[in-house]
């Protein structure tokens, strides 16, 4: 389980900061959060093949998350990209999509899935989860929570009792279920251990609202916009972003486990103001760079 961070400003890039993107892989799954101008190039330099992305997530539609669609989708045709494209965004998602792919010409070889997002679950496998919950900010908005679900851990020792190391059978162990091996009974309990599966929260651009708590409850790892330094309370308030101080005491409430800021507005050019003052409510804390990677 792996994310990058491609972009971490807000509404205009800096030299160091490129527009909001945030590459997450999970086993077969690559999956884009946001799309901001430029994230092609982003995953160019990070070394992302974007031939192997399975979902783009729009959390809104402001221009600094999704003007990098149309470019990304030209990438993945000109390069052969071979799957459908799933993409989820707000209700509007299909005149956005139409907008952005008639603003240039780009054939009709890629197979695009288009599903909009509406709150609670919206990807589910045997192995995860994604819920959407809907944020206050100036346009519809939603923020994110990965869910991994619980799995088991085998007892190689125990099943080496048995002369059992690998084997297919072994999967029904993991799905919990006891198993005979050579005329003998092996059960799950004694065969195997429960492990609790990582949650991540995402927090996208939004005014402080209940919901940030809930996107957060018990994260392992919460991502969360921090556009405003606490000086700029009433300027956060008055766009409907988070300041550092928020984003803090969001983590802190939710009893989050580590706390990544980013969506820094261009005004600071050292980040380490905000990270000093989320640092006074919630002490595991570091502010994102472009490129950072985080393996949970």
């Amino acid at each position: 389980m792996k994310l990058i961070f491609l972009g971490t400003g807000s509404m205009q890039p800096t030299r160091e900061r490129n527009l909001s993107s945030i590459y997450f892989n999970y086993e077969s799954e690559h999956i884009l959060f946001d799309c901001g101008e430029g994230t092609q190039r982003q995953m160019r330099i990070a070394g992302i093949k974007p031939t192997k992305l399975t979902k783009v997530v729009l959390s809104h539609f402001h221009a600094d998350h999704i003007l990098g669609l149309g470019g990304l989708l030209r990438n993945l045709e000109v390069n052969g990209y071979n799957k459908t494209l799933y993409i989820y965004g707000p209700k509007g998602l299909e005149r956005f999509f139409h907008n952005i792919v008639n603003s240039a010409y780009y054939g009709n070889g890629l197979k695009v899935k288009l599903i909009e997002i509406k709150p609670g679950k919206f990807i589910e496998d045997n192995k995860f989860v994604i819920e959407a919950v809907q944020l206050d900010h100036s346009v519809p908005s939603y923020g994110f929570i990965f869910i991994e679900k619980d799995k088991r851990k085998i007892n190689i020792e125990y099943l080496s009792k048995f002369d059992l190391k690998q084997h297919p059978i072994l999967g029904e162990l993991q799905k919990g279920k006891d198993i005979v091996w050579n005329g003998k009974k092996i059960t799950v309990k004694k065969a195997t251990k429960p492990v609790n599966g990582k949650r991540i929260g995402f927090i996208f651009d939004t005014g402080y609202c209940i919901n940030c708590i809930k996107i957060a409850k018990n994260a392992d790892l919460l991502v969360s916009e921090s556009t405003f330094s606490v000086e700029e309370k009433e300027k956060a308030k008055e766009y409907k972003h988070l300041t550092s101080e928020d984003a803090a005491n969001i983590a802190k409430k939710a009893k989050v486990k580590r706390l990544i800021l980013t969506h820094f507005s261009q005004r600071y050019e050292d980040e380490q103001l905000l990270k000093k003052e989320a640092k006074r409510i919630f002490s595991n804390v570091e502010c994102a760079k472009d490129f950072l990677e985080i393996d949970i």
